[in-house]
């Protein structure tokens, strides 16, 4: 068994400054969510290569199964609105329907193929109305394992870099892949064994919208272990289990500390730390963060973009969705609330964003 790292030891090296005084306020982390989607194609070689170079903390990647079981990364298992699948003939009888976490899905999945079939594949923009800079992308691209992202990370620390690269890893729909006979958890720690970073001090995460995966997890890793929530629904290992707890109340303190007992911290969807008032602009700083911070919890949100699509509106530039706006006013304004780090799809707005705020500091 990994010898295990008590969670206050853990937190307190990830509160670290950079120049590692733990009284100095700690300089916010920027994860690379999926690389940076907003210039290139989500989940790809480049992506997670153009994040590393403007400057991110870790790349992150969300990790499905194959049939013969590889964890590969892709947003989600069911992959015809990210790969050009549906024009491949020869896969055309795998298009099936199916239920994932009770939604219901028609399409084609990773765990309906082998490793060697999906690698045929090639990748396509999953948001072409809000990117179209990435649709003369397509078809350039292969699908990554979960290994390939670990070679990206290690060849890219390895360039004489001052910090190490870290990966920020996602299992996605953990339930319903036990339910298959494909355990992610197990598919994931075989990996970290295997490359010899399943220690304390592996610059690795992880982390799942579900609990009951991540507290099987606490007695296998000494790694850091991040409990994702969003600001409706609830985790479905808990809505099979006919547990009524949803994310709404997992915020509130008693959750907290339950999820304090076998995670490092928490990934809240933004809204949960600044709210939005009626006309969608930025409003209230609730007690998340504070919260968290009471019980040692880390505090990575999710997922700041820099469309005006996705900004409040008072930080929105013009009408058109796609443009971009003020992002760096919505970075900052997180980060005077006191968030841990980042998920971005630019990268480099972030790091701007941090470096303004740290000079403020």
């Amino acid at each position: 068994m990994v010898p295990y790292v008590s969670s206050t030891v853990r937190r307190q090296d990830l509160r670290l400054r950079f120049d590692g005084r733990v009284s100095s306020p700690a300089a916010p982390i920027v994860i690379g969510h999926r690389g940076v989607p907003g210039e290139r194609l989500e989940h790809t070689r480049p992506s997670y290569l153009l994040a590393i170079e403007q400057g991110c903390d870790y790349i992150e990647p969300d990790v499905v199964a194959t049939r013969d079981g590889v964890l590969v990364v892709r947003h989600e298992n069911e992959i015809s609105g990210t790969t050009d699948v549906a024009s491949h003939p020869e896969f055309a009888d795998r298009k099936v329907s199916k239920v994932i976490d009770g939604v219901p899905y028609t399409g084609w999945f990773t765990e309906d193929f082998t490793l060697e079939e999906l690698k045929t594949l090639r990748v396509r923009e999953r948001l072409p109305q809000l990117r179209p800079q990435n649709i003369r992308l397509a078809r350039t691209e292969q699908i990554l394992t979960f290994d390939e992202v670990l070679d990206i990370a290690e060849q890219a620390s390895a360039d004489g870099r001052a910090e190490p690269i870290g990966v920020y890893v996602e299992t996605k729909h953990p339930t319903y892949f036990a339910g298959i006979g494909l355990d992610l958890n197990d598919l994931l720690i075989a990996v970290l064994e295997r490359r010899g970073v399943n220690h304390a001090g592996a610059k690795i995460i992880i982390q799942s919208m579900e609990t009951a995966n991540l507290k099987a997890l606490r007695d296998r890793t000494p790694l850091t272990i991040i409990q994702l929530l969003d600001r409706q629904g609830a985790p479905y290992d808990l809505v099979a289990a006919g547990d009524p707890r949803t994310y709404w109340a997992m915020r509130k303190p008693p959750e907290l500390q339950k999820i304090a007992a076998y995670a490092d911290g928490i990934g809240p969807n933004k809204s949960q730390v600044i709210k939005r008032d009626l006309r969608q602009r930025l409003a209230k700083t609730t007690k998340l963060v504070r919260r968290a911070h009471d019980l040692g919890l880390l505090v990575h949100i999710w997922t700041m973009r820099s469309e005006n699509n996705f900004l409040p509106t008072d930080l929105r530039l013009g009408r058109d969705k796609a443009a971009h706006g003020d992002a760096v006013g919505e970075y900052l304004a997180f980060f005077d609330a006191g968030v841990d780090g980042v998920f971005s799809d630019f990268s480099a707005t972030a790091v701007l964003a941090r470096q303004l705020w740290l000079e403020k500091q």
